[in-house]
């Protein structure tokens, strides 16, 4: 017979054991199973409810539908990656908010879908500081976009970071600079995003294998192989790499504002009309140098020419190397990118500029001209390009005066940038402006924060020498457009 202390000391235990499960929350209960591959003593209904989230009626997913319900418990899997948790796999550690790329924005870590944001740090994402140390005018200057466009007039400017305008909680404005709208996906007759058959990025349809058009509204009616099999090109390539596959048929990236077939056309996309030009522009008939005709990106020449592009005559005592290498100078192109070459000799563009000159087209006078128009800032006068400053002044555009007028401190005070680095490490301040550094050619901008390298290419030249680089963008010079100012809007060409 054991001692009645036994006996108590056993009531207790399994009161304590009794009241320990009891406080175990539903979803974390054990499976109701004697042994492993016994029948569960749960209903399935039971089972189930205890497998949906709180609130969620019968019929709805199980485990968040990232699992398996097996007995009132969840056993969550993996789909797609990352890794699932949770007494009802409800947490995914990649769903938390991000900014400028980073998750949390650097300033917090991920919990179950959230940040928690460190000290001195708030907001969904963690982008806001929770004390802000910049001027009103910097901080606008920061959530400016690439158009000088406060947060894209799509939100609030806070300490240098935009705050987008989500008033219904849907959060389909986002980005950087609220340059992201997606209330663009939703079809207008099932207010589904694309129509339920892809998804949005940045106010853009995705659309799902068999599906296309703006919103995914239409559906193909041929497979996803036989569309692929007609857009494939003789070369193997989905419409040539030079445009997108819709239903079967090539939809051309360049197609002629008028309606009629552009420069890249064919059935697969396969001809490209801007091969026949010496310099590309659009809205120039002069293909083949004006001296051929072009065949799906071919130049078939008439006769007393010759050359890829027609662009040498028969009665040139030069050959096509040796034109084009009297043309080149010391530059690694042609009339400096700046004119045309025939039978050694250059002719400048744009017609009746006397601003480009010289044996090669070497000298573009348009360079000393500020954004205002005004030449070397009108305190000196401009020589093959390069400005030559009146005394008391210098810089590329005369623009910083020798003797300063402010004390060091204002000075400096005026060059910090954001992050309060004096010209951002990458140039001297004088006088309150920052005089970038000549070594690395490519760093601009009022406080040498700009890097000119971002500035588009055509022919290897950044804005094709048809303008300026501002800060990342082509600033064309009058007569030229597009995004690396190779386009030519004029009538004719020299």
């Amino acid at each position: 017979m054991r001692p009645p202390g036994f006996r108590n000391f056993l009531l207790l235990a399994s009161s304590l054991l009794f009241a320990g499960l009891s406080a175990v929350p539903q979803s974390f209960s054990p499976s109701l199973r004697s042994w492993s591959g016994a029948a569960c003593r749960l209903s399935r209904a039971e089972s189930e409810r205890r497998c949906r989230a709180p609130g969620q009626p019968p019929g709805s997913a199980l485990c968040h539908g990232r699992g398996r319900c097996d007995c009132g418990v969840c056993i969550c899997h993996v789909t797609e990656p990352g890794m699932y948790f949770g007494p009802l796999c409800e947490c995914h550690e990649w769903v938390c908010e991000t900014y400028d790329g980073k998750t949390c924005a650097g300033h917090g870590k991920c919990d179950c879908g959230r940040c928690k944001c460190d000290e001195g740090w708030s907001g969904e994402a963690c982008q806001y500081p929770n004390k802000c140390d910049l001027t009103k005018k910097r901080s606008n200057q920061m959530c400016k976009n690439s158009q000088d466009i406060i947060c894209s007039n799509a939100g609030t400017c806070h300490c240098g970071r935009c705050k987008c305008d989500n008033s219904d909680g849907h959060g389909l404005v986002y980005g950087k600079f609220c340059e992201c709208d997606d209330r663009e996906c939703i079809d207008d007759e099932t207010e589904e995003i694309c129509g339920g058959h892809g998804k949005c990025y940045c106010g853009n349809c995705y659309c799902e294998a068999g599906w296309h058009g703006d919103k995914c509204e239409f559906q193909c009616d041929i497979t996803p192989w036989e569309s692929k099999r007609r857009c494939t090109s003789p070369d193997g390539r989905i419409c040539s790499n030079r445009g997108i596959c819709v239903c079967g048929e090539c939809s051309c990236h360049d197609v002629d504002p008028t309606g009629d077939w552009g420069d890249i056309h064919g059935d697969t996309c396969e001809c490209d009309e801007r091969d026949c030009r010496a310099v590309y522009d659009r809205y120039s008939d002069d293909f083949c140098s004006g001296h051929g005709q072009c065949n799906c990106g071919r130049c078939d020449c008439k006769v007393g020419w010759y050359g890829k592009k027609c662009e040498h005559p028969r009665s040139c005592p030069l050959s096509a190397e040796e034109s084009i290498k009297k043309c080149q100078g010391s530059s690694t192109l042609p009339c400096s990118g700046r004119g045309k070459c025939e039978c050694g000799r250059c002719t400048c563009y744009p017609p009746g500029d006397r601003r480009v000159y010289g044996k090669t087209c070497e000298c573009d006078d348009r360079r000393c001209e500020g954004l205002d128009g005004v030449v070397c800032g009108g305190r000196g006068r401009c020589s093959c390009g390069h400005c030559v400053c009146e005394k008391g002044w210098f810089g590329t555009l005369c623009q910083h005066p020798q003797k300063c007028n402010i004390t060091e401190e204002q000075s400096k005070s005026l060059c910090e940038s954001a992050d309060g680095i004096l010209c951002s490490g990458k140039g001297a301040c004088h006088c309150g402006k920052c005089i970038c550094s000549t070594q690395e050619w490519y760093v601009s901008g009022e406080f040498c924060d700009c890097d000119d390298r971002d500035c588009d290419k055509y022919d290897g030249l950044l804005c094709t020498g048809n303008g300026i680089c501002s800060c990342g963008n082509c600033e064309c010079w009058d007569g030229w457009n597009g995004n690396a100012c190779e386009i030519w809007l004029g009538t004719d060409y020299p």
